[in-house]
């Protein structure tokens, strides 16, 4: 192995500000129409099956006019709404019940059936009824625990 003594390096060179037309007050001081572009921008326009669309939103609404006979919570807060799609007036829910021997195994898919297909702008409902992932109560939002006294 050979070792290379070094007696010297060149210092790098230093940084220079040239052409400089504004004081560094100047520079850092927040320019008048700095978020102009920002807070004048508009939010995107989304499609109306999209989550926060106004035919996703109506859909989202009619579920939560529906309530569970033996809870006083409809069943979007309650948890048992696991997914919600919206393709061009075509609505896929996919749905769960609090328990497989739920008294109203077989009503309630047929009642989510009706009231979102009642919503204007809806022309077919899919309700597809799984089991897996088992509901539990950590499903519930803030609201429905609060409803129960369960916060």
């Amino acid at each position: 192995m050979k070792i290379e003594e070094v007696t010297s390096v060149e210092a790098p060179p230093k940084a220079r500000v040239q052409d400089v037309e504004e004081s560094p007050r100047e520079s850092f001081e927040r320019k008048r129409d700095y978020l102009d572009g920002f807070l004048n921008a508009k939010p995107p326009e989304l499609a109306a099956g999209e989550p926060g669309g106004d035919l996703y939103e109506a859909v989202i609404a009619a579920l939560k006019d529906i309530y569970d006979p033996e809870i006083p919570v409809n069943i979007y807060d309650l948890g048992l709404i696991y997914g919600v799609e919206v393709d061009e007036g075509h609505v896929h829910v996919n749905m769960t019940l609090t328990t497989p021997n739920c008294p109203v195994a077989e009503t309630m898919p047929t009642e989510v059936e009706l009231r979102v297909g009642s919503v204007p702008g809806v022309g077919v409902v899919d309700v597809n009824l799984v089991w897996d992932p088992p509901w539990d109560p950590g499903k519930m939002t803030d609201e429905a625990r609060l409803e129960l006294g369960m916060l």
